[in-house]
């Protein structure tokens, strides 16, 4: 009598983890601070406290990252913030670096 065994592989695909991306705020001396911590605010979900210290961390060093997010999510979040600086007449900026 024969016995027939199967062998079953099963292949274990590992999915890699998109890249993140810094959202960063760049200091003007143009708009005002208030306006400031509104965008943070609206765009980013920040408290009044959180926003107060990334407004003044970018005030005082020329940048801060205010939050990191998946690349699409980072530019959205990034053109919105900026945009609505642009409609006040505003230079205000956010820009978007990959993350280490």
């Amino acid at each position: 009598m024969k016995t027939a065994t199967k062998i079953h592989t099963k292949t274990a695909t590992k999915t890699e983890r998109p890249k993140l991306y810094k959202v960063i705020l760049l200091n003007d001396d143009y708009t005002p601070r208030e306006f400031v911590v509104l965008v943070l605010k609206a765009v980013f979900r920040m408290n009044e406290s959180q926003s107060s210290r990334v407004m003044l961390t970018a005030h005082q060093k020329g940048s801060c990252v205010v939050a990191v997010f998946a690349r699409d999510v980072a530019e959205t979040k990034a053109k919105e913030a900026t945009d609505l600086g642009k409609e006040k007449g505003y230079p205000l900026f956010f820009s978007t670096e990959p993350e280490e």
